[in-house]
């Protein structure tokens, strides 16, 4: 077995076998799917699912991922949804406190081994007919905190960050019919030191767990950016592609208003892997909390004889985000904010919060005037941000990181063993949440400014993750409250 409990104390391990993060867009193979929004190389593994829990990992069952192991005896757990909504382990909430503190003495990156909760879960699958043949990735929107990954006795992988997707690649794994999948959860990891937020601390799959399937050619990623010339007159849509495909392929691109009505276009583009195109669109609506007028541009790619191979539906917003003389601005004119912090949390399912319930947080804060809103203080379901793409809301994106309790000791500013702070051994855990929640929301016209966590005192390390929000993104800015302790 790979033992996982190996990963949980190292900080430069927060991934194994881990695919890279990519923008979060649908994908279609034909138009009748696209129009009925039937994603039919998705495969949802949600549902009842076998479960065994262990107060600490000494008592886990050690060989429940191998397919020889009848888990017939185990308990049955929802998936998604915390263990302690569950009936297992007990709801805790603290501060600015370690949840460990005044039981153990540790210090980062200790870890415990006497009070660290697993869960083991299985399930069993077929494949859906659709994803056969294909190249098959295993998706999780979200686990807490660490967790390792088996199919059909082999090890797939490790991830840690639950606040943004675990993806990996087990096409060489999965099998069509009866295939056990088996996931170990821990609550406590080395990523426990930088995930000391302010609220419940729970464990568990508490977000969609899903397969899906790509096509022989495939926009892996992408980038659209607005950029508008004052005095607002002309916009350009800057799209940036990654594809897998094999041999050759064409990529058309059409950008329409919300009356289906063809604004931009490209077509006959050849395939590469990787590349750049400009549509330009004259007086277009511009996106604002106010008037959010969101655009489609559809991607469509095609094979060498011409037949339709994938369809890319990405909502595009025209905005013009900026800093002037220290007034930040919306397409020209000075915003204000009338905003909250919003912690994604139901009295009964804790953070495993569904659409609806969304639907209703976005809803609430239109009816009373609410236009702003900050991810406090983890990247928030995707489907959060097409709402707030929608209704209008702008949206300050948090990265998973709080550090409080390593620099805030019974109220006092001590920081003589903070993190991540200038500690290299961080940093590359770090930039891996800021790149992951980057990748992934990067196409949401809410988003307006990155936030590189939220009260982990100061360092390079937050520096360089700053750094990296500037070097890739243009059209946004950069927020970090924390660093008023040490400017």
């Amino acid at each position: 077995m790979k033992d996982v409990v190996s990963y949980l104390t190292d900080p430069m391990v927060y991934e194994v076998n881990r695919l890279a993060a990519h923008s979060d867009h649908s994908f279609y193979t034909n138009i009748e799917h696209l129009q009925t929004n039937e994603q039919e190389l998705k495969q949802s593994l949600n549902g009842q699912w076998l479960f065994s829990y262990a107060k600490k990992p000494a008592d886990r069952v050690i060989d429940f991922y191998k397919e020889t192991y009848d888990c017939s005896h185990f308990d049955t757990i929802q998936v998604p949804g915390h263990i302690q909504m569950q009936g297992y382990d007990q709801c805790h909430y603290t501060n600015t406190l370690y949840p460990w503190d005044g039981k153990e003495a540790l210090l980062p990156p200790e870890v415990s081994m006497e009070d660290n909760p697993v869960g083991s879960y299985v399930t069993y699958f077929d494949v859906n007919k659709p994803l056969l043949g294909k190249t098959i990735r295993l998706h999780f929107k979200g686990v807490e905190t660490a967790f390792g990954v088996w199919l059909n006795g082999q090890f797939v992988g490790y991830g840690e960050d639950g606040f943004t997707p675990s993806e990996f690649d087990i096409t060489s794994i999965v099998k069509e019919t009866e295939n056990k999948l088996a996931v170990e959860v821990y609550k406590r990891g080395t990523s426990s030191w930088i995930e000391d937020q302010d609220f419940w601390r729970f464990s568990g799959i508490f977000r969609d767990v899903e397969l899906y399937a790509i096509p022989h050619i495939h926009v892996q990623d992408l980038f659209v950016k607005t950029h508008i010339q004052s005095p607002y007159h002309v916009g350009q849509l800057e799209v940036n592609i990654k594809c897998l495909f094999k041999g050759k392929g064409y990529i058309d691109f059409v950008l329409k208003d919300q009356e289906e009505q063809i604004v931009a276009s490209l077509s006959n583009i050849l395939l590469q892997h990787e590349f750049q195109q400009i549509l330009t669109v004259d007086h277009p609506h511009l996106w604002s909390g106010e008037h959010p007028y969101l655009y489609t541009l559809y991607i469509t790619c095609f094979d060498e004889k011409g037949n339709i191979v994938e369809i890319v539906p990405q909502k595009v917003g025209f905005r013009d985000f900026k800093i002037e003389d220290g007034v930040m601005k919306l397409n020209g004119k000075r915003i204000v904010f009338r905003g909250v912090n919003r912690h994604e949390f139901h009295p009964e399912k804790g953070r495993c919060i569904t659409y609806e319930d969304m639907l209703f947080d976005i809803q609430f804060m239109k009816q009373f005037n609410i236009n702003a809103v900050r991810t406090s203080h983890y990247p928030n379901c995707s489907e959060w941000y097409a709402l707030c793409d929608t209704y209008g809301i702008y949206v300050i994106d948090e990265a998973n990181l709080e550090s409080h309790g390593s620099w805030q000791k019974l109220g006092v500013c001590e920081p003589s063993w903070n993190v991540p702070g200038d500690l290299d051994i961080w940093k590359p855990a770090c930039l891996d949440r800021a790149k992951s929640m980057f990748e992934r929301d990067k196409n949401h016209p809410s988003i307006i400014m990155w936030s590189c966590g939220n009260e982990a005192y100061a360092g390079t390390v937050i520096q360089a993750m700053s750094d990296y929000f500037k070097e890739v993104d243009d059209t946004r800015i950069v927020h970090y409250e924390g660093v008023f302790w040490n400017r």
